[in-house]
């Protein structure tokens, strides 16, 4: 009896280990799985490549924005450019609409009246740099104009929603706006800021300002 009772033992015992080497090896691979797919999700809002990142210093918060010097360098080159230059500092995002977009980028939203709010710029205007495949989706940073094509200079918007329409391929070609980069990280507080309480001009009640731009090089 003493003998069998230890060989039940035993085998009790390897099958205990055959059932937890299983287990051990669906666990592994569980989180294996996670992992791998926590990386691509954390990669899908990433930078894809070496393409310069400015941050917006906000009153609200700070927006991360990559902006596509690979694909639209004129228009990138423009943006840094007015940055570098403190353009931006102090100036107001002075049309906001809940579902559509933030805008911003008038040098008259300093201290001027806000009836010439939306008609300011740098003194000249831009090519405009349609790219297919550069969509007016939901985080993504376009030049503004005035209707009419190469009309851009310093005003710029965030697409709170997708705004395909908007877009160089879809009529009126003439009104497009192309897109030069997209958020990165601070999506949360550009959908804040669409929620601002506005006047019947779209003007956020309490000013909502860009204290400044700064650049991050990336090597």
């Amino acid at each position: 009896m003493e003998v069998q009772t230890r060989v039940n033992v035993s085998a009790r015992s390897s099958g205990f280990k055959k059932i937890n080497f299983t287990q051990m090896k669906k666990l592994f691979l569980v989180i294996i799985l996670i992992i791998v797919g926590g990386l691509i999700l954390g990669l899908s809002n990433k930078k894809t490549v070496n393409n310069p990142v400015a941050i917006l210093k906000t009153n609200f918060g700070d927006i991360t924005l990559e902006l596509y010097a690979d694909k639209t360098p004129k228009t990138v080159e423009n943006f840094l450019k007015l940055a570098n230059e403190g353009f931006y500092d102090g100036t107001l995002f002075h049309r906001v609409i809940a579902g559509f977009m933030i805008q911003g980028g008038d040098p008259n939203t300093r201290l001027g009246d806000p009836v010439t709010f939306g008609t300011g710029g740098p003194g000249y205007t831009i090519d405009d740099e349609f790219v297919s495949g550069l969509s007016n989706v939901t985080g993504t940073i376009a030049m503004a104009n005035i209707g009419t094509a190469n009309s851009g200079g310093s005003q710029f918007f965030i697409n709170v929603a997708d705004n395909t329409g908007l877009d160089f391929d879809k009529p009126p070609s003439e009104s497009s706006h192309p897109v030069f980069g997209r958020v990165i990280n601070g999506m949360d507080i550009v959908m804040q800021i669409s929620k601002s309480p506005v006047d019947s001009h779209d003007l956020p009640l309490t000013p909502i300002r860009i204290d400044r731009i700064e650049k991050i090089t990336i090597n």
